[in-house]
C-alpha cells in the first residue's frame, strides 16, 4: 500500500507538500498541487481520514438531521447538501428525526457521537431540547427552512411575501373566500405563511376569517381532513391555498373525493412547487423555493463556522419564483 512518503517521491515534493495539498492547510502551486494529485492517482494511494482525525480533530465530516426525506422537497435540498459536501471534500452522514423532539434530540446525539465537524438541522416544532443539547456540546450547526432564532445560523426561503402573492392573485380573478391548510403549528414555515395569508388578505381590502384557516398538520391526510371541514362550511371558501406540496395532495384528494372541479368549483394554489406539477390537470399554480440552494447555502454557513467560530451568525433568505399555471382559474 502506498504511503505519503511514496507520494512525495514519485512527485518530487515533501511529504509536507503532499500533507498541504490533502488537507488544504497552506496555498501550494497549481504546477505542485498537480503534480502531487497526479503521483496519488499513478500509485493509487488513499489518505488515512481516521489518522487526520485523530491529529486535526477534525473528521471531514457533516452531519444532517432532517425529516421525510422522502417529500420531494426536502430530498431536493438533500441533493444541494450532498453535492456541496462532496465537493468541499467532506462524507455526509444522515439520520431522520421524524420531526419528532425526543427522536431530534437522539438523532442530533447520535450524529455528534460520530464525531461529525458539525451539523445541519431542519428542526423540529419543539426544538428546545436539541437546541440544549448543541449548545452546552458546542456543536457547529446551521439550521435550514425552519427558523429557530437570531442567535444561530440558519437559512431558508422567503414565506411571506410569495404567500401574501398567491392570495392576492387569487383576489384578482374575483375570490373573496380564501381558505389557507396550514402547516404544523410551531413551525416558523407555519407562523410566516400564515403571516403571509393574512397579509395577502389585507392588500386585497378582504377581512380575515379566523374559520378558513385550518390545520394540515404539513401532511396529506391531515390537508384531507382540513380541506373537508373547509367544505363542510355554511359558506364554503371559492379559493384554497395549500402551505406545503404534501398538503396540496391531500387537498386534491378531498375536492376529488368531493367531485369538485379544479379550477371550475375551487381555485387552487399551492406553496411548494413539485417536479409533477406542471403535468396535473390543471396545471397547478404554485410557489417554487430554490431547494436545492437552500442545501447548498447551509453547507456554505456550517464551512464558513469551522473557519471562523467566533463570527457573528447569520440568517440567509432566499427568494421564491411564482410559477403561473392554471389551477387558479385563469389562463396560464
Amino acid at each position: 500500500m502506498a504511503t505519503m512518503a511514496d507520494v512525495a517521491r514519485r512527485a518530487g515534493v515533501s511529504v509536507a507538500t503532499v500533507s498541504h495539498v490533502l488537507n488544504d492547510t497552506r496555498p501550494v502551486r497549481p504546477a505542485t498541487r498537480d503534480a502531487v494529485r497526479a503521483a496519488i492517482d499513478e500509485l493509487g494511494y488513499t489518505h488515512n481520514t481516521l489518522a487526520r482525525a485523530l491529529v486535526t480533530s477534525r473528521t471531514r465530516s457533516i452531519g444532517l438531521a432532517v425529516s421525510a426525506i422522502s417529500n420531494p422537497y426536502f430530498t431536493e435540498i438533500f441533493q444541494g447538501v450532498e453535492a456541496s459536501t462532496l465537493q468541499a471534500g467532506y462524507s455526509l452522514l444522515i439520520a431522520d428525526p421524524h420531526d419528532d423532539p425526543g427522536h431530534e434530540l437522539k438523532a442530533v446525539r447520535l450524529l455528534h457521537e460520530r464525531r461529525v465537524d458539525g451539523l445541519i438541522v431542519a428542526p423540529s416544532p419543539a426544538p428546545g431540547p436539541m437546541l440544549g443539547y448543541l449548545t452546552q456540546a458546542k456543536v457547529p450547526a446551521v439550521f435550514l427552512d425552519r427558523l429557530v432564532g437570531d442567535a444561530h445560523d440558519q437559512v431558508c426561503a422567503e414565506n411571506e411575501e410569495p404567500m401574501a402573492r398567491l392570495v392576492t392573485h387569487l383576489a384578482d380573478q374575483g375570490h373573496t373566500r380564501i381558505a389557507l391548510v396550514a402547516g404544523t403549528p410551531g413551525l416558523s414555515t407555519t407562523t410566516e405563511r400564515i403571516a403571509g395569508y393574512r397579509t395577502g388578505l389585507g392588500r386585497a381590502g378582504l377581512p380575515y376569517v379566523p374559520e378558513l384557516v385550518v390545520e394540515g398538520n404539513s401532511q396529506a391526510q391531515g390537508a384531507e381532513q382540513a380541506t373537508r371541514r373547509l367544505l363542510g362550511l355554511g359558506a364554503p371558501p371559492t379559493a384554497l391555498v395549500t402551505a406545503n406540496n404534501a398538503m396540496t395532495i391531500g387537498a386534491l384528494q378531498a375536492l376529488r373525493a368531493a367531485r369538485l372541479s379544479v379550477p371550475g368549483d375551487m381555485a387552487l394554489a399551492c406553496f411548494d412547487d413539485f417536479s409533477w406539477a406542471d403535468l396535473f390537470e390543471p396545471r397547478l399554480t404554485a410557489v417554487a423555493q430554490p431547494s436545492r440552494d437552500i442545501g447548498a447555502a447551509a453547507v456554505r454557513l456550517l464551512l464558513d463556522r469551522l473557519d471562523a467560530p467566533g463570527r457573528a451568525p447569520r440568517t440567509v433568505r432566499l427568494p421564491c419564483t411564482f410559477m403561473h399555471r392554471s389551477s387558479c382559474g385563469c389562463a396560464d
